[in-house]
């Protein structure tokens, strides 16, 4: 079997009323997760019935160029320092890779 890539989900709530902002901060942080090495794509997605929750998904090469690479790196201090004074709560994150490939 070859190498699937890993996808990072992150479930995010965010304090109602500060969307905007967080979407602001995201566009301004997304770039600390593009430097890093093995991400591949970053998209971030809102949902329609409950506006304040946000889905992270962050292709990964390896599931370690996220869980250590990144987190231990500037880049995730920096990410954080955007996006993190809008959350609600801490994100839920697990990582899945497909099954069909």
């Amino acid at each position: 079997m070859g190498h699937t890539v890993v996808t990072e989900v992150a479930d995010i709530s965010v304090t109602p009323g500060q969307e905007g902002k967080f979407e602001d901060a995201y566009r301004r942080g997304r770039v600390h997760l593009l430097a890093s090495a093995g991400c591949r794509s970053v998209t971030m997605t809102r949902s329609i019935e409950t506006p304040s929750r946000f889905v992270l998904l962050v292709e990964w090469e390896h599931l370690e160029d996220h869980t250590v690479t990144f987190r231990e790196g500037d880049g995730f201090a920096r990410w954080r320092a955007e996006v993190g004074p809008f959350f609600a709560s801490p994100p839920h994150v697990e990582h899945v890779e497909a099954i069909d490939v």
